[in-house]
């Protein structure tokens, strides 16, 4: 029997049953030997008790590596090799990366796996990690749904899943694992209802479901849980309104519940609730009503964002006793009346927010006094009065002021100067006045500076000499200051390296663009439109190859395009209409495939469009009117597909309108204008339903407007006047809002009396013999008579030109006279013949016949004898005469149907 133990012992045991067996045997021999020493018995016992604890330790351990192999299994990806090189058998699994043991059991209590961008899903063997108390995988690449035995860890405390890539809802079973303190989702794409049963964690502490795509209302479960100290909700789809909390929560501290889509008011009996409240984020919502009056009994809160939503009403005053406020964004509201004084109150303020509301009324002075204060924004209010702040006032810790958009008045505020760790100013769209300090050369932090549309002005503009000073400068924008002028010297490459953006349209400066722009290595945008600028455009811009922006739009500028902007690879936004450049379009322009507009209106380029301008194929908007070009339309206009405005108005550009128009189905505005188009307007356009905006006018487009345009739902301007187009115009879809203002020029037109054009006759149906008789019938006559007149004419001016060869030429007066007999003579025979017929005959056919034909050539003869008078200068324009002729054909067309 004993040689049986030590085989046990020897071979090791396994199992509870063979420990049971071993327990049992004991007892036996126990018994058997009672005679025996009792000391042996009681060794025996306690050896047999220790081998089978171990032996049961070693099982369980066993199921714990089992479950933590399988979660690396799991693992598709480990860039660390954590997994890979260090959790692996040869090594005891209480060593393993980020496992620990309990003391006692020696069973895996903790695994945290934070930060190593495991990629991967959570088996179900985790669920029988029945020690657990602490789970965090946070920050990594898990994903898929939470395994159901996941529920099997009763005694976990701690679990946090935050900025992972988990799916599905919520499960349910988290309500049953009762012991849970800390419960974090955060950062994952959870969907569907938060759990009802959450609510049924008694000892919850940490509830974090921020930004998922959880949706519906938020369970009023959540406020049954008394230890909860923090909630977090924010960055979801909620809604529904803020829950009741029914009874006192003394440990809560936070609540986060902004960028959901919340309604209704916020509840005036919670802040009864919590009277140890810190933080409270309700931004981002479409709550409406007024800030509830019981808010400020928490005398503990040091955070209080109510910004963005629909609240109004006056601020009340009584928010000058959260005297540990430290941060207060109410901004993006519609808030009225004044700003309360008694916010200089809040001594411990460091973030206050009240831009974008309705307030009035002049900034409280006391406000600047809070030397805590980091970060200030009034922007987009009415606020007006002057600032007037103590000159000694140093504001030691002020990094940002934003007072943009209001009314404010007076000088600029020199105090400002003293903010030494100021890092934006803003005071843009207002009315300041009075000379920039050169003192804002003192603010070395300074990297955002914006002036633009106020009164201000600068002696040659030696602020920004001082400006130099400022090398942490990235954005300085004083455009809109039409008070400034003066010129941009040199030492405007001396600016700080760091430089992005360079705005200052509209001041006044005159003077040529200085050469040392191209210093600014690091510049994104460059703005000098609408100035009195002149020369030519510097050729080391094409030098700054982070420029994204170049506007020098309204300006004087002259001479061609420098090839050299051709290198900014990075350029999105040119714009240098309205100046006096010449030349060519450069072809290398073709080649900054990043260009999304491209506006050069308003100059003198000429020469035709580049080919290569197609090959932008991201390209927006194209604008080349008012130019000197010439040539066809790019046959492959169709490569800028995703264009949605082009104009090439007031040019001299020639050819039929390109089929590729039919591919730019984003286009919404296009303009030929003003050029020498031909050909018929393509019937495809009417495939370009985006249009908003045609203007076809002025050019030589010939046949009938297309019905397809009738489709064009949201085209609000067409314009095809004087053109040479014939036919009925359409009357569907927009064409019920134009008048013939976009329809006049056009002699053979057609249409709806409200247009002041023919009316289209209905046309009888005829056999093609009879409508070929009778065509003839009445062209006889009408070449025969304009036959006479011609030969009479050219009889006429044949004997002038004989007397003059002959020197027995006329006085003029007499020469004048004999014209003028012959021109009355014309005139007052032709119409005679419309009295050849008899009133009885207008009523036979060959009567109609004879009255339609003596018509069309009186009508003729008319313009013919207009066209030929001896001065030049009182013949009638061509496109008039034309148009005259094109009216005449309308009419007979119109008049042989009626026969």
């Amino acid at each position: 029997m004993r040689g049986s133990i030590l085989v046990c012992i020897k071979n090791g045991l396994s199992s509870n049953l063979a420990c049971a067996f071993l327990v049992s045997l004991t007892n036996s021999i126990s018994i058997d030997l009672a005679t025996q020493n009792q000391m042996g018995n009681t060794f025996l016992r306690l050896a047999l008790f220790i081998i089978c604890h171990f032996s049961l330790a070693a099982s369980d351990i066993l199921t714990d590596q089992s479950a933590l192999l399988a979660l690396k299994d799991n693992v598709i990806q480990d860039p660390q090799n954590v997994l890979t090189t260090n959790w692996s058998i040869s090594f005891p699994v209480c060593n393993w990366f980020g496992v620990s043991c309990g003391s006692k059991h020696r069973r895996v209590t903790a695994l945290n796996l934070t930060g190593l961008e495991l990629v991967g899903t959570l088996p179900p063997d985790l669920g029988n990690l029945s020690f657990l108390s602490l789970l965090y995988i946070t920050n990594n690449r898990f994903y898929g749904r939470l395994p159901v035995e996941l529920s099997n860890l009763q005694r976990l405390e701690h679990i946090n899943f935050g900025n992972n890539s988990f799916s599905g809802e919520i499960p349910s079973w988290l309500g049953s694992l009762t012991e849970l303190r800390e419960l974090g989702f955060y950062y994952n794409n959870f969907d569907g209802l938060i759990p009802f049963s959450l609510g049924s964690l008694p000892k919850l502490e940490i509830l974090n479901l921020f930004e998922n795509q959880l949706s519906g209302p938020i369970p009023s479960s959540i406020f049954n849980i008394s230890s909860l100290q923090m909630i977090y909700l924010g960055r979801n789809m909620l809604h529904g309104s803020i829950p009741s909390i029914p009874h006192d929560l003394l440990s809560l501290e936070s609540i986060y519940f902004t960028y959901n889509n919340l309604t209704g008011h916020i509840p005036n009996d919670m802040f009864d609730r919590v009277p140890n409240l810190k933080e409270l984020f309700l931004s981002g919502n479409m709550l409406s009503g007024t800030i509830p009056d019981n808010l400020f009994k928490c005398k503990e809160l040091q955070s209080l964002s109510l910004s963005l939503n629909e609240l109004e009403g006056s601020l009340p005053v009584e928010i000058g006793n959260l005297n540990m406020l430290q941060f207060l964004s109410i901004g993006g509201n519609h808030f009225e009346g004044t700003i309360p004084e008694q916010i200089g109150n809040l001594k411990n303020l460091e973030f206050l927010a009240l831009g974008d509301n309705h307030l009035v009324g002049p900034i409280p002075p006391s406000i600047f006094n809070i030397s805590t204060l980091s970060s200030v924004s009034f922007e987009s209010n009415q606020l007006s009065g002057s600032l007037s702040l103590n000159t000694r006032l140093q504001l030691p810790n002020l990094e940002r002021l934003y007072l943009g958009n209001n009314q404010l008045v007076g000088p600029f505020p020199m105090t400002i100067s003293n903010a030494s760790q100021l890092t934006l100013l803003d005071i843009s769209l207002n009315y300041f006045s009075g000379s920039i300090p050169d003192s804002l050369g003192n603010l070395r932090n300074l990297e955002r500076l914006n002036l633009n549309v106020n009164n201000l002005t600068s002696s040659r503009m030696s602020f920004l000499s001082s400006l130099t000073n400022c090398r942490e400068l990235e954005i300085l924008d004083f455009s809109d200051n039409l008070l400034i002028s003066g010129k941009l010297s040199g030492f405007i490459g001396n600016l700080s390296d760091s430089l992005q953006q360079f705005s200052a349209s509209s001041c006044n400066i005159k003077g040529t663009i200085p050469s040392e722009f191209g210093n600014l290595s690091r510049l994104i945008g460059i703005k000098l439109d609408d100035n009195e600028l002149t020369g030519m455009i510097p050729t080391t811009i094409g030098g700054l190859k982070e420029l994204q922006s170049l506007s020098l739009g309204d300006n004087k500028l002259e001479g061609p395009i420098p090839s050299q902007l051709c290198h900014l690879n990075k350029l999105g936004f040119l714009n240098l209409t309205n100046n006096k450049l010449s030349g060519p379009i450069p072809a290398c322009l073709g080649n900054v495939v990043s260009l999304r507009q491209l506006l050069l209106g308003s100059n003198m380029f000429s020469s035709s469009i580049p080919s290569t301008l197609t090959g932008l194929g991201d390209l927006l908007i194209l604008n080349l009117s008012s130019n000197s070009l010439i040539g066809p339309l790019p046959i492959d206009i169709g490569k800028w597909k995703v264009v949605t405005s082009m104009d090439f108005s007031n040019n001299q550009f020639s050819g039929e309108i390109p089929n590729g128009v039919v591919d730019l189905s984003d286009l919404t505005y296009f303009s030929l204008s003003n050029n020498r188009i031909t050909g018929s307007i393509p019937d495809s356009f009417g495939d370009l339903l985006s249009l908003e905006y045609l203007d076809l006018s002025i050019n030589i487009l010939s046949g009938e407007i297309p019905k397809s345009l009738e489709k064009l739902g949201f085209l609000k301007y067409f314009n095809v006047s004087f053109n040479r187009l014939q036919g009925e115009i359409p009357d569907g879809g927009p064409f019920g809002n134009y008048s013939i203002e976009s329809f006049k020029g056009n002699g053979a037109l057609c249409g709806a009396a409200r247009l002041r054009v023919p009316s289209c006759k209905t046309k009888p149906q005829r056999n093609s013999k009879a409508r070929t008789k009778l065509i003839a019938y009445v062209a006889v006559p009408i070449v025969s008579t304009i036959l006479v007149v011609a030969l009479i004419i050219i009889i006429f001016r044949s004997r002038m030109k004989k007397q003059t060869q002959e020197g027995r030429k006329k006085p003029t007066d007499e020469m004048f006279s004999e014209e003028m007999s012959l021109r009355s003579l014309v005139k007052e025979t032709l119409p005679s013949m419309l009295n050849q017929v008899g009133d009885a005959d207008l009523l036979s056919t060959t009567g109609r016949k004879q009255l339609v034909a003596n018509k069309c050539a009186l009508s003729v003869l008319q313009v013919a004898l207009e066209c030929s008078v001896e001065m030049p200068n009182e013949r009638p324009d061509m496109k008039k005469v034309v148009t005259k002729l094109e009216k005449i054909k309308v009419n007979l067309l119109s008049d042989i149907e009626t026969v």
